[in-house]
């Protein structure tokens, strides 16, 4: 990872939580939490990106042979350069009340790749690394 992880909210199923990644979490000193501790029904929002990405590719069929795992090995690969080089995403810079409406105001869309490039939290050695380990493409 590009920045130290300091918390993992997971989906409440099973296939995510369980001791394997309770324990290096703990062993790692990261943040372990299933939900925002005041609002247990907000899966949804953990969920999203599952949605968005892996569930669009792939459905929601299981896939545990090994030859599956191969194959989805392979699509994520892929999956992974797709997201985080072509699909560019605005994030909410702030929210006002105008009345009754909330008028939001977004950033100018970018990659996660740029994102981070741009990010004043990842040092330069680390942006370096990156830009050599994922080989950008030159039309980004």
């Amino acid at each position: 990872m590009p920045f130290p992880l300091l918390g993992l909210d997971s989906d409440n199923d099973s296939a995510f939580t369980n001791h394997h990644l309770y324990d290096y979490c703990q062993d790692e000193d990261i943040t372990f939490t299933r939900s925002r501790p005041p609002r247990k029904n907000d899966n949804c929002f953990v969920e999203q990106k599952n949605w968005a990405v892996a569930r669009r590719a792939v459905g929601y069929a299981r896939y545990d042979t090994e030859e599956e795992v191969c194959i989805m090995n392979d699509l994520y690969d892929v999956l992974r350069l797709y997201v985080n080089f072509f699909q560019p995403s605005a994030k909410l810079v702030s929210k006002e009340r105008i009345g009754p409406k909330i008028v939001k105001h977004y950033d100018k869309p970018k990659t996660p790749y740029k994102r981070l490039l741009e990010s004043s939290c990842v040092d330069e050695a680390t942006k370096e690394a990156r830009k050599a380990a994922d080989r950008e493409p030159s039309f980004v």
